[in-house]
């Protein structure tokens, strides 16, 4: 409210973020009560959100569908069942929960499935890097993406196309987070 009405900040330059769907609904009560009208031209949501939104408009750059679906954590997980079955593994020592877990810390540090083989430890069993390869192909097949996916592809996006990271350094010129 105070950039808006004491700095003559455009509301359409600012962007609200935060981690959680809940602290995302109290910032937009928040804003649509100080600033009024004016309130739906500022961007307020979730990180996963916010990138979602992104994707939404420009993931076709990157060889995806725009109408991609996101898979919840039971899709995930038939997929990562069909990748071990379809890559011959035993299910019994490659399962599912373990692996998509490890492949999600992976993509929390931007690691994809080329550099996922040498971030393993020598103790750690390689099949993990085709698994990977395997996951990221088939969701890309289904035009999908994981909920770690609509982060590590807007990073993706922005690295790729430096035209649309431009657009959005332009449009948000003020960034606010939520703790």
């Amino acid at each position: 409210a105070y950039l808006i009405e004491e700095k003559g900040v455009a509301p359409w330059h600012i962007l609200a973020i935060t981690f959680t769907n809940k602290a995302a609904g109290e910032m937009r009560d928040r804003v649509d009560k100080a600033i009024g009208d004016r309130a739906g031209q500022v961007w307020v949501a979730t990180f996963h959100a916010t990138c979602c939104r992104i994707l939404r408009r420009h993931i076709d750059r990157l060889g995806y569908d725009r109408s991609f679906t996101i898979y919840d954590t039971d899709d995930s997980r038939q997929v990562m069942k069909e990748v071990i079955r379809q890559l011959e593994l035993d299910p019994k020592i490659y399962k599912e929960r373990s692996i998509l877990a490890r492949i999600s810390a992976a993509k929390n540090e931007m690691i994809g499935p080329d550099g996922f083989a040498s971030s393993l430890s020598r103790w750690e069993d390689e099949k993990l890097a085709d698994i990977y390869e395997a996951y990221q192909k088939r969701l890309k097949k289904n035009n999908a993406l994981d909920f770690d996916d609509l982060l590590v592809k807007t990073v993706e996006l922005f690295r790729a196309c430096p035209d649309v990271l431009a657009e959005y350094q332009e449009r948000f010129r003020y960034i606010m987070i939520d703790e």
